[in-house]
């Protein structure tokens, strides 16, 4: 039996960049990082005692004799691209899918790194992100950028390099001290709306060659971000860098934002907030507040309708939690056999 652990995201600067059909004509860059909020995936061989092959369980059970048969779209096509069967997997998570902290990239990295680690096989993060990304661009043919599988696999406070010429992570280097301060200075609440990342990505490339200079500028905040972070500035420049993104963010698309979204973006401002931002593609789902600690239970308040979710920084990535190699079972012996 294997279990893996691997995180969820959390975005700041540069989403949208990391879109191939931006970032290999023009390079592209992201900062975020990862939170102690994961996916859990288990697997392990399925004992040959049941009229059926293979088990999945997530929020429901499907048990099948071969991966066509699967209809969860994820898992139905990593099977067949490993070539494997006779196994359980079973999927948990602290958070709901489709809310904006790249759930759907680190279950493929996860379920890709467990079904090599129950394979004995191991899997470099810089591949278990790759392999990711094929999943989701080239098997299931989605509109998704590049950045939550890189996130999903590495971990930790990062500055993502994306080019035609490949993918580079390089670590944010701050003191403990003042990446605890960071940490203590964003809030993060569910909206209670979910949507599919896909569909509003691909309204962003149809319009993005009338958007080339909002992508640009927000490509540029990346290297502005790290440095309020790393260069002792005031932080709470960084707040206020997080509403400019969002702002240019939504001029994206109409459909990053809604109505309801920025009535509650706005109580957050007015109770004391420097700046925020929906995560991920926008829409709905989480979003981030940037606000003095004083601050904070005057935002609670203001946005007492929704759920406040405490975090902290994560840096390990999809990470085996647990590993059992005892797999094997012995043909049963017939009556005959056993008086014998």
């Amino acid at each position: 039996m294997i279990i893996i652990q691997t995180p969820f995201r959390m975005s700041f600067f540069g989403g949208g960049t990391d879109l191939n059909k931006y970032f290999e004509e023009y390079g592209g860059s992201v900062l975020s990082t990862t939170i102690d909020k994961y996916c859990y995936i288990t697997v392990r061989n399925l004992p040959p005692f049941f009229e059926y092959r293979s088990q999945l369980t997530y929020s429901k059970i499907e048990r099948f004799n071969n991966a066509d048969e699967v209809q969860h779209p994820a898992v139905r096509e990593c099977l067949k691209d490993m070539g494997m069967t006779d196994i359980h997997i079973v999927y948990d998570a602290d958070l709901p899918a489709r809310s904006g902290l790249g759930s759907s990239s680190s279950f493929a990295v996860g379920l890709y790194h467990a079904l090599h680690t129950l394979r004995g096989e191991y899997v470099s993060k810089m591949e278990l992100a790759r392999k990711a990304i094929r999943l989701e661009q080239v098997l299931l043919k989605e509109t998704v950028g590049v950045q939550d599988q890189l996130a999903a696999a590495f971990g930790g406070l990062n500055r993502m390099s994306f080019s035609a010429d490949g993918y580079d992570v390089k670590p944010v280097i701050m003191s403990r001290e003042r990446k605890i301060n960071f940490n203590n200075h964003l809030m993060l609440f569910f909206t209670g709306f979910v949507r599919h990342a896909s569909q509003i990505e691909e309204a962003k490339v149809k319009g993005m060659k009338s958007k080339l200079n909002e992508l640009h500028e927000i490509k540029g905040l990346v290297e502005e971000g790290e440095k309020i972070l790393t260069r002792g500035r005031d932080l709470n420049d960084f707040g206020r860098l997080l509403d400019h993104t969002w702002r240019l963010k939504k001029s994206l698309s109409s459909g990053v934002s809604t109505t309801d979204i920025d009535i509650l973006y706005d109580k957050a401002i007015s109770a004391g907030a420097l700046g925020g931002k929906l995560l991920g593609a926008g829409g709905g789902g989480f979003i981030v507040f940037f606000a003095q600690p004083e601050k904070h239970e005057a935002i609670r308040a203001a946005l007492s309708n929704l759920l406040h979710v405490s975090f902290r920084f994560e840096d390990g990535g999809s990470r085996v939690l647990y590993f059992d190699d005892i797999r094997t079972y012995e043909p049963i012996m017939s009556s005959m056999e056993m008086i014998s």
